[in-house]
């Protein structure tokens, strides 16, 4: 079984859809994929299709759920010969569980993927790292679970894989400044600044980016520009580590041209 949901949800068994088409079996699918090899229990499922109001019927409905999602499976396995639905999606006491391997699910992927690029990054192996860290990055295929409205549960999850997402993206951008691909990265980090204006750490690495290509007006404007939008949006102003950032930038600060691991890390600190 393959399961995606980092985009639309999609699950195939021998190449064979059997993603529902059904709001809330999606749900429950989404649910179970994103902790595959774990109990979910089923109060955390009846919050996710319900809430804080869910019917009286709720464990019941949830039962009729639960076989669709088998019927599916299993119908997918008859058509190649095999059989074992109720081994797939697995009755445990208090709840269920989508027992399939890690790599089935396209999430765990995406982590496992995250955490070599993340080791690689620690030992400054940065070419690997960015490596690693851009096919983590290619897993996504949109916002997670993008066709389902999720539940509370399930929204926190999403919540979780962006910010995972973007940890991801930062560290890789990173790696790849200290490679000296700064040129490279203006373009991409051009777009990424306007789609997260109150982001520091991607103004910071723009910054950077902007004034080793010889813009170092356009990398003070970069500053005014997230300093402006924080002061308008929460009465903040910029960490003192972009503040020391934008002097170091005004003053030319001869680090700003070295990709040396720890000068750039004693600079950012």
């Amino acid at each position: 079984m393959q399961i995606k949901v980092l985009g639309p949800v999609e699950a195939k068994v021998n190449g064979r859809s059997v993603t529902p088409t059904a709001a809330k079996p999606r749900q429950i699918l989404a649910l179970l994929a994103l902790h595959s090899g774990q109990v979910v229990s089923v109060p955390t499922l009846i919050e996710e299709l319900w809430g804080d109001r869910p019917p009286r019927s709720a464990r019941t409905t949830l039962q009729t759920y639960i076989l669709q999602l088998r019927k599916l499976i299993g119908d997918a396995l008859s058509s190649s010969g095999e059989s074992g639905a109720k081994e797939v999606l697995v009755t445990r006491y208090g709840g269920y569980l989508l027992d399939v391997p890690p790599e089935s699910v396209d999430v765990h992927e995406f982590e496992r993927l995250g955490r070599a690029g993340q080791q690689a990054y620690d030992v400054e192996d940065y070419a690997n790292a960015s490596r690693l860290l851009r096919q983590a990055l290619e897993m996504w295929r949109g916002t997670a679970v993008v066709d389902v409205r999720p539940g509370m549960p399930l929204g926190i999850e999403v919540v979780r894989l962006e910010e995972a997402r973007l940890g991801v993206l930062e560290t890789r951008i990173d790696a790849e400044l200290r490679m000296g691909k700064h040129k490279a990265l203006l373009s991409e980090l051009s777009v990424l600044t306007v789609q997260n204006p109150m982001n520091e750490n991607l103004c910071a690495q723009y910054m950077i980016s902007l004034f080793r290509a010889g813009r170092q007006w356009q990398a003070l404007d970069a500053f005014k520009a997230l300093r402006n939008t924080l002061i308008e949006e929460l009465g903040v102003e910029p960490s003192s580590r972009l503040q020391a950032l934008q002097h170091a930038i005004l003053t030319s600060d001869p680090r700003l041209d070295s990709a040396e691991t720890r000068q750039l890390q004693r600079l950012l600190a």
